[in-house]
């Protein structure tokens, strides 16, 4: 399997919510504001032999009236219609921002008109009902009644290789996936498991759902991980996008 990173950025978040760019060159760590995190924004491509495999959105930031993940996927030779499947963690904005696309007179497609998206069921109803600021109901309101969406219920497998697991951690019904050929096993942990310093020290971040549980998988995951030689994706991470552990010391 081929993994790709589609960096959008690095960015501040407080407890507004709102993503501010950070340049890691020329800001200054101390100036964020008190409380904020800083994070990377990472979908991922994952090239199997069956499928072009896109694992979550990315912010939905257009640059020059394109879509940055657009943009992203060009750069490394992907054209969006060549996407097969979208699988989505959950729909928190960061994450979901780059599902759909606006035209010009203000409604919203698909952003990736040949893929199936993979959305569960009950993670959709909540983030319409939830709302802003953590969902872009908006953008997020097409996958309702859209043929091209694949509402999953639970835990469960896609084409007999890439196996889901909701969580309820991060957020009420926050899924993550497995995605397995040929001997190899890559892990996306979403928001339980963003950042791989995460998967080293035990916490309880107050972000989460419920963080003792995101900590207690954490844990889990890490060393299941090692035993079985995955491959962590991470979705935050500034600096660690990819960690192999069969490649890797812990």
């Amino acid at each position: 399997m081929k993994i790709i990173p589609l960096s959008e950025g690095s960015f501040t978040i407080d407890k507004t919510k709102i993503f501010i760019p950070f340049n890691l060159n020329n800001d200054e760590l101390q100036n964020r504001s008190t409380g904020s995190l800083l994070v990377e924004v990472q979908p991922f491509v994952i090239i199997t032999s069956k499928d072009i495999l896109l694992i979550d959105t990315g912010l939905g930031f257009r640059k020059n009236n394109e879509l940055q993940i657009h943009q992203n996927l060009k750069a490394n030779g992907i054209q969006p219609e060549q996407i097969t499947k979208v699988l989505i963690s959950h729909l928190h904005k960061d994450h979901a921002g780059g599902i759909s696309k606006r035209d010009p007179f203000g409604n919203y497609h698909l952003a990736f008109c040949n893929a199936i998206y993979y959305v569960q069921q009950k993670e959709f109803e909540y983030a319409m009902d939830k709302g802003f600021p953590s969902y872009m109901t908006e953008e997020i309101e097409v996958l309702q009644n859209n043929p091209q969406v694949k509402f999953l219920n639970d835990d469960g497998m896609i084409d007999g290789y890439i196996q889901y697991r909701v969580t309820s951690a991060h957020s009420p019904f926050h899924q993550v996936f497995w995605i397995k050929e040929n001997n190899e096993i890559l892990f996306f942990g979403g928001d339980d498991a963003p950042q791989l310093q995460q998967m080293k020290s035990k916490f309880i971040a107050k972000y989460d759902y419920d963080g003792k549980k995101c900590m207690q998988l954490r844990q889990q995951w890490w060393q299941q991980g090692e035993a079985a030689s995955w491959t962590f994706l991470f979705y935050h991470d500034i600096k660690s996008p990819i960690f192999f552990f069969n490649k890797n010391a812990s």
